[in-house]
């Protein structure tokens, strides 16, 4: 019997290797006739460093994640997928994405993209990639080309 996921992951940053991973994520839901879960962790340690916190930042970054995460759920849609779940989270997004979306959501496979947008946590704290192919107790891929396999 072939392996069949039922429930993907693909996180959504807004960069381009978020994206191959979310067109790739397409398909594979397709088909695995999957639902498809596209999540958006706003990262709450990017607002620490603001002495006079205003709500109005952390709302602005809401309303951008909701925008871009409905984007790519009509996209899906078009492209056939009947179940795609949008979820939008605050909090490390290494930790979320990792353990915490994957188990609220049953989540069988995670799709990221190789690289995010944030170079210099990269450099100083890891890349998400890596802590969730460390921590995540179910399959994880790592997208690094487009729908024709090609680097871009």
């Amino acid at each position: 019997m072939l392996q069949e996921y039922k429930s993907i992951l693909v996180a959504i940053d807004g960069s381009t290797q978020a994206e191959k991973a979310f067109k790739k994520a397409v398909e594979v839901a397709k088909r695995n006739n999957a639902v498809l879960v596209l999540a958006h962790v706003i990262d709450t340690r990017a607002y620490q460093s603001f002495s006079t916190f205003d709500g109005s930042i952390a709302d602005n970054a809401r309303v951008e994640a909701k925008n871009t995460l409905n984007e790519y759920k009509d996209y899906a849609v078009k492209e056939g997928l009947e179940d795609v779940r949008i979820v939008l989270e605050y909090g490390s997004p290494k930790v979320m994405i990792a353990k915490q979306i994957p188990e609220a959501e049953h989540v069988d496979l995670i799709m990221l993209g190789a690289t995010g947008l944030n170079a210099v946590e990269r450099i100083f704290v890891g890349s998400v990639s890596e802590y969730v192919i460390r921590q995540a107790k179910c399959d994880v891929m790592i997208v690094r080309t487009d729908l024709d396999n090609k680097l871009s």
